[in-house]
């Protein structure tokens, strides 16, 4: 009888079982999630932008006829103007050329020391002609850059005795070279800012004066020049797609 009685209660529970397991949800079998796309700035292609800030230069002059030093004196004063150029990036890595034009107002004066007289100086204008490299982590690039650069500027000599009047002006544009470099953030759509060091190398030259102070005009040979710093601020467009995908 007990045999009976355990057999009959195995057989109600082996049935019950699949009654159990229909009672129980199907399992849900979900697609897997797309993969995450991250995007990065793309630094490639033509800009166009505008530039300004301020520089400084040193300006020393020598007489070559006299072998008599007239001193030295700072220029400062603001620029402004605009670049153009190209990128192209490769990964991380971004390789460019670019034409800057700028106006200037570069200009200071000293005592000479030759009694009598004073001089000064004055950037109006100057050029850069450069090839890029840079490195970018998305949005923010820092780059350097160097090249050739030309600079027009003036040289005066005035006379203290008789109110300051000019005695002579020297005009010269001068070829040199530059390097520089400078960070810029990408801050919209195309848009982009950058802060942007220069140094421009410019050798002191020999100028041919001609001096027309009392009583009588004469000609001198003069040493005159000297390099130029630039501190900047630029904002570029560029031109074509400014965002990629990186999967």
């Amino acid at each position: 009888m007990k045999k009976l009685l355990a057999a009959t209660v195995g057989l109600i529970a082996f049935s019950a079982v699949p009654a159990l397991a229909a009672d129980l949800p199907a399992k849900v079998y979900t697609k897997a999630p797309p993969p995450v796309v991250a995007p990065i700035y793309n630094w490639g292609g033509f800009y166009i932008g505008a530039n300004g800030g301020g520089g400084w230069a040193r300006d020393c002059r020598f007489d070559n006829t006299t072998a008599v030093n007239f001193g030295c004196h700072d220029a400062t004063g603001g620029v402004a103007g605009g670049q153009i150029g190209y990128r192209w990036q490769q990964a991380s890595w971004v390789f460019g050329l670019e034409a800057q034009g700028d106006w200037a107002d570069i200009s200071g004066r000293a005592t000479s020391l030759i009694a009598g007289t004073t001089f000064g100086s004055k950037i109006d204008a100057f050029g850069l002609f450069t090839g890029q490299i840079g490195y970018a982590w998305n949005n923010v690039l820092l780059y350097a850059k160097g090249g050739a650069a030309v600079v027009d500027q003036r040289f005066d000599f005035f006379s203290t005795a008789t109110g300051a009047n000019t005695l002579t002006t020297g005009f010269n544009t001068r070829w040199g070279g530059t390097i520089g470099a400078g960070i810029e953030v990408g801050f919209a759509p195309g848009w982009s800012v950058a802060f942007e060091y220069d140094h421009i190398f410019l050798d002191r030259q020999t100028r041919t004066f001609n001096f027309v102070p009392p009583p009588g005009v004469f000609t001198d040979n003069i040493r005159s020049g000297g390099d130029v710093d630039l501190a900047t601020v630029r904002v570029n467009y560029t031109f074509g797609g400014p965002v990629i995908a990186k999967y």
